[in-house]
């Protein structure tokens, strides 16, 4: 598209790189509009990893634009002389997220995500380049009417491929529409490359190469990568987009998460181990479906394939006895089916920060009973335990449990420290435990971290469907979090004025963010509560928890406890019988393991329904759920009060 110089700013005294368009090529309106749109694509972000574009302009017929100067490597150039370790390799990978995330929420699509686009400073900063072929999927907020269309036309006619063979998306190959997915998937080529020293789709033509794209799976990364980082790239290149991370900003924060375990783990200064050869560059022109003609590739071919089939079957073989010998040793214990989460000791000098402690253990509890074929003690049941000395494999014997986590909390001004053991009750043996020093502000990536590491060390096989469950985020802001932690502890005393401290510690959190689904649905839960309890006038409570679980469902229709929480004030205010039932299924159906649901269920909705055996099943399954509740064991007992059964009433 141009040549690109260094120069200098007289005027502020600073160094700048002009691209120029050269003169033959002014007269070119393709060119020439591609060369005003990456200005002004680039133009329309402000981002620390996204390159700044000073000026664009002509003088005396040459067409150029000044934008800052980057002192530093293209990723390839970088690799080169810096060979890359895992800390590296997720710190460039996550810039280069967080800048295509601020791209994309300006509308901005990418198309060429590729290491010579990306280049990296003696400092680490990575920065984006090259918008010249990046298309508005939507008109920026801070662009004029005017400015959108010119970046937006010439419009890519169907059937074009404009951007880099070897990082190009299937639609993207296939001449169809694309959208922010594409660069997702291109970021996925990128971040295995950077990972194995080569690309995961290869071909000796572009031809190939996008035969390759689009019927190829990648080959498996070395073993050495963590499986965390290899889900990520997978996840990135799903050929489905709808299958795909579904915004790159998701990608940004699991790929946090994985830098921030892995620094717990002392693994992020292992050097990756590569094969890279240098890449065969050709410069080709734009294609179409009916005539595949060359755009700009980079080619990693084997130059010893017969040795590779060599490798590869003495692999195989390797793997074969091993998986053998692996089975026979490691089938001979019986699978951990259950789990008991000890309320957190607190260790800290403020008793006001238990809940801390108590939340911390409740959050883990939550998330793990997410898990369908673990049996998780209920908080219930747990925290019957709290400030005792006791043995876990006493414990386990009480709950009936496999395995049991203990831990301590300690908080020191702005500081955490969080101490965790996991227990195979079975054999007394330690399966895991883990020191975490961390800051306030972590604690949400702390507990999620916890249940991904008890998940992992209990050996629990989860279904692509868990996996979202348990990494599911209720929020992203951790004072939020805090606060939400703070409003269930009071709500679990639910008294009056509890309650209403719980609320207004629920109202705080959503002011930070409004779209924690999960607190406003335990403000629906808390405000029928108030209401059944005669607290507050039902008039006055109910139709608020209905607002709350409505607006909790806008922004989480799968929250299961929306759902509930919507169900019991239908049944409780508005006798809206069918539609109480209606959602009541929904939310069992989402998650048929929480016991308010099933007590709400049968209290609200079967009881005045005249339904009495229907009421006692339910709440009998809520008991099975949390045995040691107090109030659901009541509510039990006048279950079989209003069927009549009146001994059986009077034991419950």
């Amino acid at each position: 598209m141009g040549e690109v110089y260094l120069a200098q700013d007289t005027k502020l005294g600073r160094k700048v790189a002009l691209k120029i368009l050269p003169p033959e090529f002014a007269e070119d309106q393709d060119r020439m509009s591609r060369f005003v749109r990456e200005a002004k694509s680039a133009s329309a972000l402000n981002h620390p990893n996204i390159i700044t574009i000073h000026e664009i302009n002509e003088f005396d017929g040459t067409h150029f634009i000044a934008t800052e100067f980057i002192d530093g490597k293209t990723l390839n150039e970088f690799a080169k002389s810096n060979p890359l370790n895992f800390k590296a390799t997720l710190e460039i990978a996550i810039q280069i997220a967080s800048a295509l995330d601020e791209a994309h929420s300006a509308g901005i699509v990418h198309r060429d995500i590729k290491p010579d686009n990306v280049m990296v400073r003696a400092n680490g900063l990575v920065k984006i380049l090259d918008f010249g072929i990046a298309k508005l999927s939507e008109a920026p907020k801070n662009l004029g009417e005017e400015d959108a269309t010119a970046i937006q036309q010439p419009s890519t006619s169907p059937g074009m491929i404009i951007g880099t063979a070897n990082y190009m998306s299937p639609e993207q190959a296939k001449g169809k529409e694309v959208d922010a997915r594409t660069d997702i998937f291109s970021f996925g080529i990128l971040l295995y490359e950077m990972m194995a020293g080569k690309l995961p789709f290869v071909g000796e033509s572009v031809m190939e190469m996008i035969g390759a794209i689009l019927k190829d799976e990648p080959k498996p990364l070395d073993a050495n990568v963590p499986t965390e980082i290899t889900k990520i790239i997978s996840n990135c290149l799903r050929k489905d987009r709808d299958e795909r991370y579904q915004t790159i900003k998701d990608v940004g924060n699991d790929l946090k998460d994985v830098k921030q375990d892995l620094e717990f783990q002392n693994k992020l200064e292992k050097t990756i181990s590569t094969e890279k050869g240098e890449p065969k560059t050709q410069i080709l022109s734009a294609t179409t479906a009916n005539e595949i003609s060359p755009a700009t590739t980079n080619e990693t071919i084997s130059s010893k394939p017969k040795l590779n089939k060599l490798l590869a079957a003495a692999l195989a073989g390797i793997l074969a006895i091993g998986g053998f010998f692996g089975y026979r040793n490691f089938t001979t214990t019986k699978q951990i089916e259950s789990i008991a989460v000890m309320p957190f000791e607190n260790k800290s000098s403020d008793a006001d920060t238990d809940y801390l402690s108590d939340g911390l253990a409740e959050s883990l509890i939550y998330r793990l009973s997410q898990i369908p074929n673990l049996k998780v003690s209920p908080t219930s049941s747990v925290f019957r335990y709290k400030g005792k000395a006791t043995d876990p494999q006493a414990i386990a014997k009480e709950l009936g449990v496999d395995s049991v986590m203990t831990g301590r909390i300690v908080q020191r001004g702005d500081s955490l420290n969080i101490s965790v053991n996991l227990v195979d009750t079975r054999n007394g043996k330690s399966l895991w435990g883990e020191q975490y020093e961390r800051k306030m502000s972590e604690l949400l990536a702390t507990q999620k971290e916890i249940a991904a590491e008890i998940t992992n060390n209990l050996k629990l096989k989860l279904s692509g469907e868990s996996e979202q469950k348990l990494a599911k985020r209720y929020t992203n802001n951790d004072e939020a979090y805090q606060l939400y932690l703070k409003g269930r502890f009071h709500f679990a005393k639910r008294t009056r004025d509890d309650i209403l401290k719980g609320i207004d510690y629920f109202q705080q959190a959503i002011k930070l963010d409004p779209n924690f689904a999960l607190a406003f649905a335990t403000i629906a839960e808390s405000y029928n509560s108030l209401g059944k309890n005669a607290d507050l006038p039902p008039k006055e409570v109910v139709p608020q928890a209905k607002a709350a679980a409505t607006r909790a469902l806008e922004i989480d229709p799968a929250l299961a406890e929306a759902h509930g929480a919507l169900a019991d004030s239908l049944a409780l205010y508005d006798w809206n019988w069918a539609e109480s039932e209606r959602e009541y299924a929904t939310a069992l159906g989402l998650d048929p393991n929480v016991s308010y649901i099933h007590l709400t269920r049968g209290a609200s909705y079967f009881v005045p329904t005249g339904k009495r055996d229907e009421a006692v099943a339910e709440l009998k399954r809520a008991v099975e759920l949390e045995p040691l509740s107090l109030i659901t064991n009541a509510i039990f007992g006048l279950s079989y009060l209003y069927a009549g059964q009146t001994e059986k009433a009077l034991e419950q």
